[in-house]
């Protein structure tokens, strides 16, 4: 399978600077591996991410569905041309975490030339899925 990303060249090296100074740094978020069509981060369990239960908090399960699949929208398309922006996340949370790592794994289910869908996968330590999310994203035109 060729892969999906418009710069043929990128490697996962190419992101480790990503989001300096965002929301995905400050929660631990940090980006493990990319494939031809899946891009994987992880993210801590800690008292960045827990709720008041000492649970991962569903929030901060969204916060790294977005920034996961965002960054993967963005990776499809020229960038110098277009920007792409979530329009809709939703999320089912369907197990906990109490501590440890999380990863997310996000792969397109639809790349078009106006918008993108992208699925993104969490799960926990032992591999089991805690987190299942969808992203929709606009693809707009840069402005000059």
């Amino acid at each position: 399978m060729a892969a999906i990303w418009f710069n043929k060249d990128l490697t996962i090296e190419h992101l480790a600077g990503l989001g300096k100074g965002t929301m995905g740094e400050h929660i631990g978020i940090r980006f493990t591996e990319l494939g031809d069509n899946y891009l994987k981060a992880t993210m801590p369990v800690d008292h960045r991410t827990k709720q008041p239960y000492g649970l991962l908090h569903g929030g901060a399960s969204v916060a790294l569905a977005e920034t996961i699949g965002s960054v993967g929208a963005a990776l499809v398309i020229d960038q110098n041309q277009y920007i792409c922006v979530g329009q809709e996340i939703n999320a089912n949370h369907l197990r906990s975490a109490k501590g440890g790592y999380v990863t997310g794994v996000t792969m397109p289910l639809h790349i078009g030339a106006t918008s993108q869908v992208w699925e993104i996968k969490i799960y926990d330590e032992a591999e089991k899925l805690i987190c299942v999310s969808r992203i929709t994203i606009a693809v707009l035109k840069r402005k000059g």
